[in-house]
């Protein structure tokens, strides 16, 4: 080949590498820096208990948001709206640990990053709540960093999840308290005591330590000379993890805190109202972030994706309202969906005669949730505090202005009744828009999508799950066309059959009620059947209670029914049942989990099966 040619092609490319290493130096290195189970209790948002001295200078070098949800209260179900950029509802992956799988043409955000040139590293956590859990990282461990990337010059995205601040560190002892307990701020909910005041005492002291972590990482990046090129996210994964506000969508469970860091070198990257030390009213949340951290990198954001971009080149306009949610949290079953436009919060209680507090296994772990519950079972709480061991109402609104522990519900307020009907109208038009598979019941949802992922399901089925979110209100609201539930009961599919029997149920009994509840009890679907056991133990006869029971025992074997089945019968069983000591005998040589059962679900049945039959016997029917 002819020399010149060679050189020209040589130089050429070498013009063209040159242009690519430009362009990565000019595009901004990221680090997500997460902390488990913490919601706003930190100096830079006003909380004067707190002592966070390195996450305050970082605030005042950032932008802080005042308002941030993780639309999940609970950790693996706010993961998976993060990494995908979707909400977790979705995906059929809201309940905690649902394994369940992902559409192919689903890429997480790590991945578009890498395409895009960018090394990804994961410090640690994933529990991104759905089967594999990979999330196609560069590396991912206990030894991922930044400074192993292979080029200096290649722009990195890396995430820190400090772990120190989770529930489980609250009662770890031996423990020395740094934080005084006499000066722990309490929420109208919990009663005060010693205890209580020790738990949220440690609490803070565990977010010290997690900012202490804090600020031994930005002193590694300050001395890798990367401050000026690295924007910076710090965000908490959702509210403490004190008993009422983890695992539940209230404002407690859900707001944290959000600081977005961008250094000048970037500045054209900043949102509009961008100012070291600043704060932003925008309504932000956990759908948000994959979008913005494309929109950083400069990697088009997917279609799929259903957040918004709050900064970079192509900022889009924030939502008015966030969306929280609340399934299966560990072993126990409800349905919760909440909204708030900033100063209001909207929930709807899909299974409102639960109480709000179930014995999750792993919550009684602290001090404060048995504490709590022994002096519920003793009388001694107030109104406020025993509220949340008792049943729900369908509906409730709190303001947060003048009711920041959420305990006054304003929803019968004639004043508030326009606030409540925008905010309940906004939440179904989301669950619908966004097909929420929360209206499917979780075993049934696996049943339906046996040969796809339940988003595939979802997308096919579209016009179907809108129909059942519409439904699933409708139903709880009192179904003003007379007849229209019986009929379904007869008639309609699984899902209309299970709502028609939870709106049936929810209704002023009486004898065609009855009948058309009690007849599905050997019903196709677990699902239906177990609702349909569990409106009977309600409100059926006698001899009625005793057929629902046994069928209930019968539909917790998970080697017949399956894991999710055995979850949600075993959940009537505990919660309703008078058990005979026939029936007890027969619950404990049920079965506990299969050889191979579904992504980190093994152990639910289990314990389920124990505190069932672990219940006083002067609870039991002694016969």
């Amino acid at each position: 080949m002819n020399p010149h040619l060679l050189a020209s092609i040589g130089f050429i490319s070498f013009c063209f590498l040159q242009g690519i290493l430009f362009a990565e130096s000019e595009r901004p290195n990221i680090l997500w820096i997460t902390s488990e189970d913490n919601g706003q209790e930190l100096g830079c948002y006003g909380d004067r208990y707190a002592r966070t001295p390195n996450l305050d200078k970082l605030a005042s070098e950032s932008l802080r948001y005042q308002t941030c949800w993780s639309n999940a209260p609970v950790c693996a179900p706010a993961r998976t709206t993060i990494i995908s950029g979707m909400y977790a509802t979705s995906l059929g992956a809201h309940h905690m640990r649902s394994g369940v799988t992902l559409p192919k043409e689903i890429k997480l955000y790590p991945q578009l990053l890498r395409e895009a040139g960018y090394y990804t590293t994961n410090h640690t956590k994933t529990d991104y709540n759905f089967d594999g859990e990979s999330g196609d990282w560069h590396d991912s461990g206990r030894t991922a960093h930044w400074r192993n990337r292979p080029n200096k010059t290649t722009p990195f995205f890396s995430v820190f999840n400090f772990t120190v601040s989770h529930e489980s560190k609250i009662r770890s002892k031996p423990h020395k308290l740094q934080h005084d307990p006499s000066h722990a701020p309490l929420p109208a909910y919990h009663p005060d005591t010693p205890e209580v005041r020790r738990d949220w005492a440690q609490y803070y002291d565990k977010i010290t330590e997690m900012d202490t972590q804090v600020g031994n990482l930005l002193k590694q990046l300050k001395d890798d000379n990367l401050t000026e090129s690295t924007i910076i996210l710090y965000y908490g994964d959702h509210g403490s993890g004190m008993p009422r506000s983890k695992r539940w969508p209230f404002d407690s469970g859900l707001r944290v805190p959000l600081l977005l860091h961008v250094p000048e070198q970037f500045s054209a990257l900043a949102p509009p109202n961008y100012q070291a030390g600043g704060t932003s009213d925008r309504l932000v949340s956990f759908v948000d972030l994959a979008p913005t951290t494309l929109n950083l990198a400069g990697v088009e954001q997917p279609s799929y994706m259903q957040g918004s971009p709050f900064a970079g080149k192509d900022i889009q306009q924030g939502s008015l309202f966030l969306f929280g949610f609340r399934g299966r949290m560990d072993e126990r079953i409800d349905m919760v969906r909440s909204c708030t436009d900033g100063r209001y919060v909207y929930m709807r209680h899909f299974y409102p005669e639960r109480p709000y507090l179930k014995h999750v296994d792993y919550m009684f772990q602290t001090q404060t949730t048995r504490v709590w519950k022994r002096l519920f079972d003793e009388g001694q709480l107030n109104e406020a505090q025993a509220k949340f061991w008792k049943s729900k109402p369908v509906e409730e609104l709190f303001d947060l202005q003048q009711d920041p522990s959420e305990v006054n519900n304003l929803a019968k307020s004639e004043k508030h009744a326009v606030k409540l009907k925008e905010m309940r109208d906004a939440l179904r038009n989301w669950m619908i828009e966004s097909l929420d598979l929360g209206v499917v019941p979780e075993a049934e949802m696996h049943r339906l999508a046996t040969t796809m992922s339940p988003r595939t399901f979802a997308k096919e089925n579209e016009s179907k799950i809108q129909h059942w979110i519409r439904l699933s209100f409708d139903s709880l609201e009192g179904d003003t066309k007379p007849g229209h539930l019986q009929e379904l009961a007869k008639t309609g599919d699984s899902v209309e059959r299970f709502w028609a029997i939870r709106g049936l149920a929810l209704k002023t009994p009486n004898a065609e009620n009855l009948s058309s509840v009690f007849q599905l009890i050997n019903d196709e679907s677990p699902s239906v059947a177990i609702a349909a056991c569990d409106a009977t133990i309600t409100h059926g006869s006698k001899d009625q209670i005793n057929m629902a029971t046994d069928r209930l025992i019968e539909l917790a074997n998970v080697e017949s029914t399956g894991h999710f089945a055995a979850i949600a019968a075993l959940n009537v069983i505990d919660m309703n049942s008078t058990l005979s000591n026939e029936q007890l005998e027969k619950l404990k040589q049920l079965p506990r989990s299969l050889a191979t059962p579904p992504t980190r679900v093994g152990k639910y049945v289990g314990k389920l099966i124990d505190h069932a039959t672990s219940t006083s016997v002067s609870l039991k029917n002694p016969n």
